[in-house]
């Protein structure tokens, strides 16, 4: 499972492969058996937690790839509509009901992190997606606890749901809060096929959150929305400090259903002027799915002081990772000349408990000791560019090697709807009063299945999608580009 060094991370990774492959390899077999018996004649493709897709055969056999793959299928999705875009930097910020996920693609590329992934309280010792979650969505739930007004983590999930679904639910949430705000239209939302009750909300708030803490109903209502948001900036910090970031430095790429609603005020807090949401937001993470390339990760362990290290011995490896990879590729019925092949040396600091993945100075699988020494002199700079710091007096520790082998899968050229409104002021389907930092103001509500390419427009203003809700505030420009996107410009 996991064929490399230390110990505890191994037993930990090889424990929850364990626990996870009986299910999940009798959920797909059972699955690819019922769409054969039904006439499909194609694989059946699975997202894995690196970003890539493989056989449903093939994450059979490796269940513990399948983790945490969900919220990495929007980045990948992301990384795509960055390329398209020539968006190259930029955070991700993915909100649906009852979480918010946040990773860094920097250079078109997202993080992947080969080591010290924690999951809960247990640790994945094989590469995925970085991504930093908090639970923060829709269905968060708000409530006064010593005084003071807390959002989340705990959610009302879909049933009963906040009290705006009508379904029993009775605990204020983060979306009873938006539509007393009138940030979502309580007769609009699904495009119309799934009507919010109102009665009730303004109640509930009052009782709930209002009278504790001596506030009217809308006061309540935007302390809920902005404790939440808060709360996901406070997440965006978190990730790009960690890099060494500066969120300023990049713009911001906005999906899941409840993300649009949010956006702005988050990248105000943060510095961020330059927003992008995707036509295609609440439906992200399936997009993502869609358009992933196959990706097999291969490890090997090697244990050794660098200065020691054998480069033939490395060059061994990288062969011996490269025919594997290629004959699980050759599986999912892609073609030796289609894989691209990248090899990393995994190194550290002697005592450091976690290593880091620097690109092998190689061409075609050939490694000298000229391209080791290089590959380890870098590690420094890659090092002090991630922590800030570099012990170059201290020889580095090499303890393991990977491979992360890729064969590309075709991807739309563009994802655009022609625009179906002659004007902008053509897509206004009504107005309506909008709260904004110091009250109500009405705004515009515009239909998004009428705007198109070419479309520009100033907030205040409120897009209506089909599945998701996009929030202007007094200011804001926003245009829809070539690609469908949603490009936000903070005034």
């Amino acid at each position: 499972v996991m064929p490399t060094a230390p110990e505890f991370e191994r037993t930990s990774t090889t424990l929850v492969d364990a626990y996870v492959g009986p299910r999940v390899e009798n959920y797909l077999r059972n699955l690819s058996a019922a769409l054969k018996n039904g006439g499909y004649r194609r694989d059946l493709m699975v997202m894995q937690s690196n970003g890539g897709v493989m056989t449903a055969d093939f994450v059979a056999r490796r269940p513990i790839n399948a983790l945490g793959s969900g919220p990495a299928g929007g980045v990948m999705g992301a990384a795509h509509i960055g390329s398209s875009t020539d968006t190259r930097d930029f955070i991700t910020v993915d909100m649906g009901g009852t979480s918010y996920e946040v990773a860094v693609v920097q250079k078109g590329r997202p993080s992947i992190r080969s080591f010290w992934n924690w999951q809960h309280r247990y640790l994945i010792g094989l590469p995925m997606v970085e991504m930093h979650s908090i639970g923060a969505g829709g269905g968060s739930v708000a409530y006064v606890e010593a005084g003071a007004l807390r959002v989340g983590p705990e959610s009302a999930g879909a049933e009963p749901g906040p009290v705006c679904y009508g379904r029993g639910g009775k605990r204020v949430t983060v979306t009873d809060a938006n539509l007393l705000l009138g940030y979502i239209n309580p007769r609009a939302l699904c495009g119309g096929a799934f009507a919010l009750d109102s009665e009730g909300v303004q109640a509930a708030i009052e009782e709930q959150i209002a009278r504790p803490l001596g506030l009217d109903t809308v006061e309540a209502a935007y302390g809920v929305f902005r404790i939440v948001n808060a709360n996901m900036a406070n997440a965006i910090r978190r990730v790009s400090s960690q890099a060494g970031l500066d969120p300023r430095d990049f713009a911001m790429v906005v999906y899941g259903g409840n993300g649009p609603v949010h956006a702005i005020k988050q990248a105000e807090e943060l510095g961020i002027t330059e927003l992008l949401v995707p036509k295609t937001s609440p439906a992200f993470s399936a997009l993502g799915l869609l358009i992933a390339d196959y990706v097999v990760e291969t490890q090997r362990s090697y244990i050794s002081p660098a200065s020691q290290a054998e480069a033939e011995h490395v060059a061994a490896l990288f062969a011996d990772m490269r025919s594997s990879a290629s004959a699980e590729l050759s599986r999912a019925g892609t073609a030796e000349r289609d894989l691209t092949h990248e090899f990393f040396l995994n190194l550290c600091y002697p005592g450091q408990n976690f290593d880091m993945s620097v690109p092998a100075q190689t061409a075609n699988g050939s490694f000298s000791t000229e391209d080791l020494t290089r590959t380890v002199e870098s590690f420094h700079d890659i090092h002090e560019e991630a922590h800030t710091y570099a012990s170059r007096e201290e020889e580095p520790v090499l303890r393991s090697v990977r491979l992360q082998t890729t064969a590309r899968t075709p991807k739309p050229a563009s994802l655009a709807r022609p625009a179906v409104a002659i004007s902008v002021e053509g897509a206004i389907d009504h107005r309506r009063q909008v709260y904004f930092d110091d009250g109500f103001t009405e705004a515009p509500v515009y239909s998004g299945d009428l705007l198109g390419p070419g479309h520009e427009f100033e907030g205040p203003a409120v897009i209506e999608e089909r599945f998701t809700t996009i929030v202007l505030t007094p200011g804001d420009r926003a245009r829809v580009d070539e690609q469908g996107n949603y490009r936000i410009s903070r005034g």
